[in-house]
């Protein structure tokens, strides 16, 4: 029997990872990354697991060098970190593995520090080497021959997680996406044939979730929808759950553009209760678009993006977004073209970040290839992209004023006033049947609303700090109150879109306010992990979920 700890280092401050909104609500984590829970569900009930998340508990090396095995996850914002933990384990003596997104595309990274390195998916390769370490005859490095099967993955130990640390909980429908991305290494990790789980394991972890009292969860699929007539059946008995047991769980997920096309699978979707979508755009310039082979963007059938998007948001779905800067195409005017799509759109949440090549993706190779890549360890301009169009400056600039001016408080409100004040948006899992039918849901629904409202109101009140930010609050929730009196979700959403935008202006101020300091935190932390890669892969620092943070089981993710 080994006794066993699996790590996942502390992240820095980031779009997903909302830190100083959890402060004010009391939390210390968005989310657990989904690969703690599923490891320890796939090691042998012989061995004895600890999952250690230093984003809600200290690090105790002493005590961890105590284990047989210390496995330690990564993604690429994560390595500095991880470094440091390997450096004191291997000064203690400890046997390390390292898994997940980082050593994934960086192999050599930890060179002879670690005892074995796993790439990519390890569903067969961590229980084959539990049995090679008990042998005596372990290998370096393991990988697996064949994609996961995803029919054959366990029910995640959410039960081993100090769940009243975060703010919300994760589940996985689904892994792969079927585009072409050129920036995007989902496709080099996890495929192009999207894989989804029986919907019977689904709602087995569902019952885990419900059993532990969490009532909002992001399902951190890369693109839910990568295969619309395969996850429809899944959806269906999802929603069926959501109906039987009085819709326990609020989900957000991850989808692609295309959506839009299909209102069947919208419906689905609103009836498993997922109310909000994260949508990689990239960019409202086509040109961009087609240069990086995001052609699910561009395809004339659902009219333009603009077009799809409130397409989406009048099905009664939100849409938040993912925005890229310093593509080929790009020159100068792209910063104000973002802004200008920004406020257009409605979308209040977007992740805007400067492009980043990941090794092993056809963006890295090409631009290798052009002698385009700053192979530093650390990035002086926050990305290793050389830009075509601009200088690196104008780049770092023009991202920083589009960072600053999306979350501006006025340009912000205005947007999220926009949609959910002047334009009546409604969820429209609310307007489903099923709650047609049963008005004591809606009851029951529009009760846990203004109790959830009046609880995060006072949260905000008391822990704002800044007393301007705090009036804005206050006169835009009391506008939006008396606007939409009639329809009481309005008040909980928009009290939680005040402390989200508080984290993501307070991120941007601290960023505009001491440059060296983003520079530094950028180049050393800029994120290749899975969440940002399908939907919108370069972000200033970490997720996430996928983010997303909590992504598959890429060892030790």
């Amino acid at each position: 029997m080994a006794k066993i700890a699996i790590i996942n280092p502390t992240f820095e401050v980031s779009y997903w990872g909302l830190e100083h909104a959890q402060q004010i609500m009391g939390k210390r984590a968005n989310m657990p990354v989904a690969s703690l829970p599923l490891l320890a569900a796939l090691t042998p009930a012989e061995h004895e697991v600890t999952l250690v998340d230093e984003n809600v508990e200290e690090l105790n090396f002493d005590q961890l060098a105590q284990f047989d095995i210390v496995g330690i996850t990564g993604m690429s914002v994560q390595r500095f970190r991880m470094d440091e933990i390997v450096n004191e384990l291997e000064s203690r003596g400890a046997f390390i593995v390292v898994g997940g997104p980082w050593v994934t595309v960086e192999e050599e990274w930890f060179d002879s520090r670690v005892d074995a390195i796993f790439i990519g998916e390890a569903e067969t390769t961590w229980p084959q080497f539990l049995i090679d370490w008990q042998s005596g005859n372990h290998q370096r490095r393991y990988e697996q021959a064949e994609k996961t099967d995803m029919s054959t993955v366990p029910t995640p130990r959410h039960d081993l997680l100090k769940n009243k640390h975060y703010m919300f909980g994760n589940l996985q429908f689904s892994r792969g996406c079927p585009f072409q991305c050129e920036f995007c290494d989902i496709i080099v990790t996890f495929g192009r044939k999207p894989r989804i789980k029986q919907a019977s394991q689904i709602i087995k972890e569902l019952e885990c979730l419900r059993k532990l009292k969490i009532h909002i969860a992001f399902i951190v699929d890369d693109n839910l929808v990568g295969n619309k007539k395969a996850i429809k059946p899944v959806l269906e008995e999802v929603a069926k759950w959501q109906e039987r047991h009085g819709y326990p769980i609020v989900f957000s997920t991850e989808a692609s553009l295309d959506m839009c096309e299909d209102d069947e699978l919208m419906e689905l979707m609103a009836r498993a209760n997922i109310q909000s979508v994260f949508i990689g755009i990239e960019s409202p310039d086509e040109e961009s678009l087609k240069e990086t082979k995001k052609f699910q963007n561009v395809r004339a059938r659902g009219g333009t993006i603009l077009e799809k998007i409130h397409q989406i948001q009048d099905f009664g779905i939100e849409v938040w977004c993912g925005l890229i800067v310093g593509f080929d195409n790009d020159t100068p005017a792209i910063f104000a073209t973002q802004q200008k799509f920004l406020k257009e759109s409605r979308i209040a949440h977007a992740m805007i970040g400067l492009l980043h090549a990941i090794p092993k993706t056809p963006l890295y190779d090409r631009l290798k290839a052009e002698n385009r890549l700053d192979l530093a360890i650390e990035h002086e301009f926050g990305t290793n992209v050389i830009p075509k169009q601009m200088t690196r400056e104008q780049l770092r600039d023009g991202y920083l004023e589009t960072m600053r001016d999306a979350y501006e408080p006025e340009t912000y409100f205005d947007r999220l006033d926009q949609l959910f004040v002047h334009d009546g948006f409604k969820f429209r899992t609310f307007e489903t049947p099923h709650f047609r039918k049963h008005r004591w849901l809606r009851i029951r629904q529009h009760s846990f609303f203004l109790v959830g409202f009046l609880y995060v109101f006072w949260k905000l009140m008391r822990g704002i700090p800044d007393a301007d930010l705090r009036r804005t609050y206050r006169a835009r929730i009391f506008n939006a109150m008396w606007k939409r009196w009639t329809y009481p979700p309005v008040c909980f959403f928009y009290a939680i879109k005040c402390a989200m935008h508080y984290h993501h202006h307070k991120m941007t101020t601290d960023m505009i306010q001491s440059p060296d300091k983003f520079v530094s935190s950028y180049g050393k932390a800029m994120r290749t992990d899975k969440k940002q890669t399908c939907n919108t892969p370069h972000v200033v620092t970490l997720p996430p979920p996928q983010d997303s943070q909590a992504k598959p089981v890429e060892m030790l993710q």
